[in-house]
């Protein structure tokens, strides 16, 4: 005569007080990450934001119309670090001191470049570069000489903007073509400008001479007091892309109107010649 089958008995692993059972849970529920190792992935991305922005790219945003219709106020950019090589500008917040430059690459006609003002290395600007070491840079009634040769323009007809006091500027637009064959569009109000009649320049070894596409509205290397001709050191690099742009109507707070101020047919538009 069979005897009958044993009764199933509770396992010890299903009595919740088992020490047994909770170490099992602890292994499927880790502990949550440390205090220290937070601390030391944003330190990891922090030094990697460095490393980018001091080796790579690095971000601007424009403030003023001196580079319209090329650069507007409300553009965000991405200039390259690496374009012209590194000099001491190259580096976050100036932490090192040194001339020269390393790794340089010469920069050519017709570059956007953002650089440090030559009489306060505090301020960033952005220009276009017309005239290269050796060169003979003047304005004739509103014309840019280079080397005694008239550049030649196109007009391409009327066009306005606003200016920093949101106010209308009318001009003209016309497609400039430097000697290198480089064309971009300026805009001139007159020829009969303040900085439309200068003297010869001739740009000394090693320095550039920088000009903004907003002829008349436009404080660049014309302006010998404050801008002059600028040193190949004081360079930070090459404007490459204008990643964001907007229109600057809703304030940080004004959420909702975000989508209609961003400029989206500037997104991602290169600006490397």
């Amino acid at each position: 005569m069979m005897s009958p089958k044993p009764t199933d008995s509770p396992s010890p692993l299903d009595d919740p007080n088992n020490p047994a059972d909770c170490k099992d849970i602890s292994r499927q529920n880790p502990p949550q990450e440390s205090l220290g190792e937070t601390a030391k992935t944003i330190l990891i991305a922090i030094i990697l934001a460095l490393l980018v922005r001091t080796f790579l790219f690095e971000p601007f945003n424009i403030p003023s119309t001196s580079m319209v219709p090329n650069l507007l106020v409300g553009d965000y950019l991405f200039i390259s670090k690496y374009s012209y090589g590194y000099s001491q500008y190259s580096l976050p917040f100036g932490v090192a001191k040194f001339e020269g430059r390393f790794m340089e690459e010469k920069p050519k006609q017709g570059d956007i470049v953002v650089f440090k003002l030559p009489s306060n290395t505090n301020i960033d600007y952005v220009k276009r570069l017309v005239g290269m070491p050796g060169d003979k840079i003047q304005m004739i009634n509103g014309r840019l000489y280079i080397n005694d040769e008239i550049v030649p323009r196109e007009e391409l007809g009327m066009a306005d903007y606003k200016n920093e006091n949101n106010q209308t500027v009318k001009v003209t637009k016309y497609m400039e073509t430097l000697p290198n064959g480089v064309k971009h569009v300026i805009y001139e109000k007159s020829d009969t400008g303040p900085l439309d009649n200068t003297d010869q320049f001739v740009v000394p070894a090693n320095h550039y001479f920088m000009m903004g596409d907003n002829r008349d509205n436009s404080q660049d290397s014309r302006v010998t007091s404050l801008v002059g001709y600028v040193p190949f050191d004081n360079f930070e690099g090459r404007a490459e892309l204008i990643f964001f742009s907007t229109n600057g109507k809703a304030r940080l707070w004004e959420f909702w109107k975000w989508p209609w101020t961003i400029r989206y047919d500037r997104l991602f538009e290169s600006l490397k010649v």
